[in-house]
C-alpha cells in the first residue's frame, strides 16, 4: 500500500488542501493571545481579617484557629499557612491545580460563614477572601504623585476612577493597590483634659456614635404631591467633629476640641509608598498593579490601558501625575519577538544544510516549504486547543524545526536515490515513496510518543510543559503529513532527470568541494564500520562504560528547578530590628530609595515602608532594556553591586531577589526558597528556629537566610489586680476597652461617602502614644462615675513577644527563606540543609519545604520515572511496528551515548540540570532513535530483497542511510544551536535545554553511526536462537 500515490497523482487536490492549511493557521496565528508563559491557573484563595490593636497572639487564637479549623475539611486544600501580625491575619489557601479556582472560593466563603458565630464580635468587618493566582504577576506597574493634594485624595482618585476605569478594559482582572492611603477622620484626644473634666473613652466613643448618624428620613405622602424625608445626619471632614458636643459640664458644653482635636488623616498611618526615578528622586505615592484574565493577551491588555491613558488623565485633576514604574509586555514582547527572530534564524540555518548537501534549488526547495507549513498548521491546531503564543509554545516549534524536516529529506533523498538509479521522475516519486512510506511513519509515531508522559506530568512543571509538548507533538504529525502527501507531489512535479550532457558539465568548484568532502566522509565512514563490525566486543564495553559514566554524572550535576532570567526588574525586602518603630522604618526605607535611585540603569522605582508589621518594607526596581545599561550588566549584576551598599545601612536588613519567571505557593517571604519547622509545643520551636537560622547562615551556598520568627518585639504586659479593681468599681473590660480606645486606633464609626467609606478612630494625641510612662495617663470610669487611674490596679511589666504568630496547617510553624549564591543549585542546598536538621533540630520538630522548593522535590522524585516511561512507550510502539522484540532495542541502543553527551555538555559549560535541560533530555531520546529507524529498517529491507546475512545488510544499510542521517542530524543541530546559545530576552534560561540537545546530538551523532550496527547483528543473533528454542 502506498499512501503517498494519490497525492502524487492529483497534485491540484493536494496543493488546495496545503492551501486551506496555510489560511487557517494564519488567521490562527493573528487569534493567538500572546504570553510570557502558558496559562496557569493556580488556585489560591486569601483570607484575610483585622481587629485594630489585637496582638499578634490574640488575632491567632481568637481569628485565625476558628477559620482554619473550618478550612482544614476544604475539598483539595494541599497547603494552608497563616501570619498573624498586628491587629491583621492573612490565611493562604492552596488548593489542588485541578480544582476550579470559583469553586475553592465558593468553599471557603461557606467556611468563613460557618467560623462567624466563632469569631470575635468586635471584628470591624467579617472576614474577607480574594482569589489569588501567584503564578500571574501585574503585567503593569504605575503610581500615582501628586505635589499639592492630600495623599488620601489621590488614593480617591486610584481606587475609584482610576480602578474602576482600569476593570473596564478588555482583558484586565484585577487592579490592587498598593501603599493604600485611605482617608479617616482621627480624633486624637488629651488624656490629661480627660482627665480634668471627668470624661471617659466611652463617652468619647458614644458621642461620636450618636453625633454621626446616616439613617432613613421616609416619606411623605400627600394627596397630591409626595416628598422624600432626609434628616441629613453624617459629618464628613474633621473640622465637623471639632465641635461635637461630648457631655454637658457645669451648664458648658464639652467639645471635641476641647479635650483633643479631629485630624483629617489615613486609616492606615504605619505605611507609606514612593515612587522613585533615576536621578535620586522620590516621592510619595499610590501604586496600582494591574494583573490580566487568565488567557488574556498580555501585550493588547496594556495596549487596551494605554488607549483609555487620554480620558482618564480628564478624569482626574491635572496635579495628580501617572508615572508608569513597569510594564511587563514590553519584555514579553522583546522575548516573544526574539523567539521568532530564533524560530526564522534555525529555518534558515535548516535550508542551509539541506541545500550544501543537495546542491541544487529545487530539491532544496521540496523538503523545505514542509517547515513553515508545518508550523503554520500547528497554529491552528494551537488555537482549537486555548493555547498561547508564549515563550515555552514558540521554543517547541524553534525545536521542532530539525525534526519537521526530517521526514521530507528522508523522503526526498530516497526519491534521489531511485532516480539515480535511472528511475523516471514518477516512477522514482511512486516506488520510493512507497518504500519509504513505513520507516517515515515509524520516526513519527515513535517521536510523538517520546512527548507523552510530559503530557501526564503532574503538578506545576507539568502544566508548564503541557502546551509544549503538545506543540512539537502536533508539528510533528503534521510533518509526517506533509512528508507522505506535499513532498513526493512536489518531487514529482519540480524534479528532474538530468540528461547525460548536465551529468557531464562542469560543476562550480564549491559544488565539486563538497562533494568530494561527502564522498571522502562516507568512504572513511564504510572503512571504519567494517573495523567496528569485526570489533564488535569493544562498542559493547564502550557503550557500558558510557553507561557507567553518565550515571555518575547525574549524580555529580547540580540539580535546578525553573531558572530566573533577566526581565528587566529585581524585588527586595527590608527589615528592621524586632523593636524598631515605624519612625526608624521610615528613615532606613528612604536611605534605601536614595541608594537604588541612583544607579544610573534605574528605570523606576516603587518603596513601601510597613508592609504587615511597621519594621518591615519591600521596593520593586525596574531597569533599563539590557542593550541600554552602563556595561550590559544583566539583572544578577545589578544585583550583586547594589548589595554592598544596602547592606551598610546600619541596623536594616536587606534581601534582594531576582524572581523566576512563574511564582509557585502563595506565602510571601524575604527570600526565594522557603524551608518551614512546625511544633505544637512552642518552646521548642522558639528555640529551635534561631538556633537553624545561625546554622544555615554558616553554609557556603546559603545568602539572605532569614526567618519569619522574631521573637524580641518589645512588649508591656499590663497585669490587674482584679480583687483591687473590683473594690474601686472597675471591670477588666472597662480597663481593656479604655487602653483599647487610647492605642488601639479604634474604629468607633463610619463615614458614607458618594463612592465610598471612611472611619472615624479614636485614639489619643500622638504625643502621648511614645513612652510608656503616657500609661498612667489613662483613667477608666468606675460603676460609681469617677474616674480611676488605671495603673493604680496595674502593674507594668516589660517584656517580649513575636513580631507575628505563623502556622503551618494548623500548628505553630516558623518559615525560614533563603536565596542561592551563584554556583549553588537548589538540589544541593536541600541536602545540605537536611543534614544539618538531623544534627541540630530535636525530635518535637517536623520540617518540609514550601514554594518553588516543595514543587522541586516532587518534580525531582517523578523525572526518573518520566524517562523510564518514555523509553518504555517508545519500545511499546516500535515493538508493536516491526513485530520484533528485539530490534527497538537495537534503536534504542545509541541513548545512553545521547544522555552521556548531554550531561557532559551541560557539566562542561558549569549548567544546572534544570527542568528544561530534561525536557532537553527527553527530546534526545526520539532524536536519536530516529537514526536507528533509518540504519534497522533498510537492513531489513535489504536481508528480506537479497537474501544476506544481518551483518552485510546493516553495513549496506548505514552506507545508504549516511548521508540522510547526516542530513538530518545536522539540521537538528543547527536548529537548537539558536537557543544553545541563548539568543534573544530570557534566553539564559533556555540554554540548559539547547546545550543538552546540541551535545547530545554531537557526541552521539558519530558513535550511533557505529553502536547501533553492532547492536543490530547480536539481537539479530538473540532473536534466531529464540526462533530456534520455539521451532525445537
Amino acid at each position: 500500500m502506498n499512501l503517498s500515490e494519490v497525492w502524487i497523482r492529483r497534485p491540484v487536490m493536494t496543493v488546495l488542501v496545503m492551501c486551506a492549511v496555510l489560511f487557517f493557521g494564519g488567521v490562527s496565528y493573528k487569534a493567538l493571545p500572546i504570553s510570557d508563559l502558558p496559562t496557569v491557573d493556580f488556585p489560591v484563595v486569601v483570607v484575610s481579617a483585622s481587629l485594630p490593636g489585637a496582638s499578634p497572639e490574640i488575632m491567632a487564637a481568637t481569628v485565625a484557629t476558628p477559620l482554619e479549623k473550618q478550612f482544614s475539611s476544604l475539598q483539595d486544600l494541599e497547603a494552608m499557612s497563616s501570619v498573624n501580625e498586628q491587629g491583621s491575619t492573612s490565611i493562604v489557601l492552596q488548593f489542588a491545580l485541578e480544582r476550579p479556582s470559583d469553586a475553592a472560593a465558593m468553599d471557603v466563603n461557606t467556611a468563613i460563614s460557618a467560623a462567624s458565630g466563632f469569631l470575635p464580635t468586635n471584628l470591624p468587618s467579617p472576614p474577607s477572601y480574594k482569589k489569588v493566582n501567584p503564578a500571574d504577576m501585574p503585567v503593569l506597574y504605575f503610581a500615582l504623585v501628586s505635589q499639592t493634594l492630600p495623599i488620601s485624595d489621590v488614593n480617591e482618585y486610584a481606587e475609584t476612577t482610576v480602578s474602576q476605569m482600569l476593570s473596564s478594559v478588555n482583558g484586565v482582572g484585577q487592579v490592587r493597590i498598593f501603599g493604600e492611603r485611605k482617608y479617616a477622620v482621627r480624633i486624637q484626644v488629651n488624656p490629661d483634659a480627660l482627665a480634668s473634666r471627668g470624661i471617659g473613652f466611652n463617652e468619647i466613643d458614644d458621642a461620636i456614635k450618636s453625633g454621626n448618624v446616616n439613617l432613613p428620613g421616609g416619606l411623605l405622602d400627600g394627596a397630591e404631591q409626595s416628598y422624600t424625608l432626609e434628616a441629613p445626619g453624617q459629618l464628613m471632614k474633621a473640622a465637623d467633629y471639632s465641635n461635637l458636643i461630648v457631655r454637658y459640664q457645669n451648664g458648658y458644653p464639652v467639645r471635641i476640641k476641647d479635650i483633643g482635636r479631629a485630624v483629617d488623616d489615613v486609616q492606615y498611618n504605619k505605611s507609606v509608598a514612593w515612587f522613585g526615578s533615576s536621578g535620586g528622586r522620590t516621592a510619595q505615592c499610590v501604586v496600582v498593579a494591574v494583573t490580566r484574565q487568565p488567557g488574556a493577551n498580555a501585550v493588547e491588555v496594556v495596549k487596551g490601558i494605554r488607549r483609555i491613558f487620554p480620558k482618564m488623565r480628564e478624569m482626574i485633576p491635572a496635579s495628580v501625575e501617572i508615572h508608569e514604574v513597569f510594564d511587563r509586555s514590553k519584555f514579553i514582547e522583546e522575548s516573544i519577538q526574539d523567539v521568532q527572530f530564533t524560530l526564522l534564524l534555525t529555518i534558515a540555518l535548516v535550508i542551509v544544510v539541506i541545500f550544501l548537501f543537495i546542491r541544487e534549488i529545487k530539491p532544496t526547495l521540496i523538503p523545505s516549504v514542509t517547515i513553515p507549513l508545518s508550523i503554520v498548521a500547528t497554529f491552528a491546531a494551537m488555537h482549537l486547543l486555548g493555547f498561547s503564543l508564549n515563550n515555552l509554545s514558540l521554543m517547541a516549534l524553534v525545536l521542532s524545526v530539525g525534526f519537521v524536516v526530517d521526514d521530507a529529506i528522508v523522503m526526498l533523498e530516497n526519491i534521489l536515490r531511485h532516480m539515480e538509479q535511472g528511475e523516471s521522475v514518477l516512477e522514482a516519486s511512486l516506488k520510493g515513496s512507497k518504500e519509504i512510506g513505513f520507516t517515515i511513519l515509524s520516526m513519527t509515531l515513535s517521536l510523538v510518543v517520546v512527548f507523552i508522559p510530559l503530557l501526564f506530568m503532574g503538578g506545576l512543571v507539568g502544566r508548564l510543559f503541557r502546551e509544549f509538548a503538545f506543540s512539537i507533538a502536533v508539528a510533528i504529525l503534521i510533518s509526517g503529513f506533509m512528508a507522505i502527501t506535499l513532498t513526493p507531489m512536489m518531487c514529482s512535479l519540480m524534479l528532474k532527470k538530468k540528461t547525460e550532457e548536465e551529468e557531464r558539465a562542469k560543476k562550480p568548484r564549491w559544488h565539486a568541494a563538497i562533494e568530494g568532502f561527502i564522498e571522502r566522509m562516507n568512504g572513511a565512514y564504510a572503512r571504519t564500520l567494517r573495523l567496528a563490525l569485526q570489533r564488535r566486543g569493544a562498542s559493547l564495553y564502550f557503550t557500558l562504560a558510557v553507561l557507567v559514566g553518565s550515571v555518575f554524572l547525574f549524580k555529580a550535576l547540580r540539580k535546578g528547578f525553573i531558572p530566573s532570567q533577566d526581565q528587566g526588574y529585581f524585588l527586595g525586602y527590608t527589615q528592621a530590628d524586632d523593636k524598631a518603630s515605624f519612625a526608624q522604618m521610615f528613615e532606613h526605607q528612604q536611605k534605601v530609595n536614595d541608594i537604588v535611585t541612583s544607579h544610573p540603569d534605574l528605570d523606576a522605582m516603587i518603596s513601601v515602608a510597613g508592609m504587615g508589621t511597621v519594621n518591615t518594607g519591600f521596593f520593586f526596581a525596574g531597569f533599563k532594556p539590557a542593550a541600554e545599561r552602563e556595561g550590559k550588566k544583566s539583572i544578577d549584576q545589578i544585583i550583586a553591586g547594589l548589595r554592598g551598599p544596602l547592606n551598610s545601612i546600619s541596623g536594616l536588613f536587606t534581601f534582594l531577589n531576582n524572581p523566576p519567571p512563574i511564582q509557585i505557593g502563595g506565602k510571601q517571604t524575604n527570600a526565594l526558597w522557603q524551608y518551614v519547622l512546625q511544633s505544637s509545643n512552642l518552646q521548642d520551636l522558639y528555640q529551635a528556629s534561631p538556633l537553624m537560622v545561625e546554622k544555615l547562615k554558616g553554609l557556603s551556598g546559603l545568602t539572605d537566610v532569614n526567618s519569619d520568627l522574631q521573637l524580641r518585639k518589645p512588649k508591656l504586659r499590663i497585669n490587674v489586680d482584679r480583687d483591687k479593681a473590683s473594690s474601686l468599681g472597675l471591670t477588666m473590660g472597662a480597663i481593656q476597652d479604655a487602653f483599647y480606645s487610647a492605642y488601639g486606633s479604634r474604629y468607633v464609626s463610619q463615614i458614607y461617602g458618594d463612592m465610598d467609606q471612611y472611619y472615624v478612630i479614636v485614639e489619643v494625641d500622638p504625643a502621648f502614644q511614645q513612652d510608656p510612662s503616657s500609661l498612667s495617663k489613662i483613667y477608666v470610669k468606675s460603676s460609681s462615675g469617677k474616674l480611676v487611674p488605671a495603673i493604680t490596679v496595674a502593674q507594668i511589666e516589660q517584656t517580649v513577644s513575636p513580631v507575628s504568630v505563623n502556622h503551618q496547617g494548623q500548628m505553630p510553624a516558623a518559615t525560614i527563606s533563603f536565596n542561592l549564591k551563584e554556583g549553588t543549585s537548589i538540589g544541593d542546598a536541600m541536602k545540605d540543609i537536611r543534614a544539618l536538621e538531623r544534627e541540630v533540630l530535636p525530635p518535637t520538630i517536623s520540617t518540609d519545604f514550601q514554594g518553588s522548593a516543595k514543587e522541586f522535590q516532587k518534580s525531582m522524585a517523578t523525572l526518573g520515572f518520566l524517562l523510564f516511561v518514555t523509553i518504555f512507550i517508545i519500545y511499546i510502539v516500535l515493538g508493536v511496528l516491526y513485530e520484533s522484540y528485539w530490534h527497538p532495542v537495537t534503536i534504542l541502543s545509541a541513548l545512553p551515548l545521547a544522555g552521556f553527551g548531554a550531561l557532559a555538555s551541560l557539566w562542561l559549560f558549569r549548567m544546572e540540570l534544570d527542568m528544561y535541560a530534561f525536557v532537553g533530555i527527553i527530546m534526545l531520546v526520539g532524536l536519536v532513535k530516529k537514526n536507528g529507524i533509518m540504519m534497522v529498517d533498510t537492513a531489513l529491507e535489504i536481508e528480506k530483497e537479497k537474501k544476506v546475512d544481518a551483518e552485510q545488510a546493516i553495513y549496506e544499510s548505514c552506507l545508504v542511510r549516511f548521508r540522510p542521517i547526516m542530513m538530518t542530524t545536522l539540521a537538528a543541530l543547527l536548529g537548537t544551536l539558536p537557543i544553545a546559545l541563548g539568543i534573544g530576552a530570557g534566553g539564559e534560561a533556555r540554554m540548559p535545554m539547547g546545550v543538552a540537545v546540541v551535545g547530545g546530538l554531537f557526541f552521539s551523532q558519530f558513535l550511533t553511526l557505529y553502536v547501533t550496527p553492532v547492536f543490530y547483528i547480536y539481537f539479530d543473533r538473540i532473536g534466531r536462537w529464540f526462533k530456534g528454542k520455539e521451532a525445537a
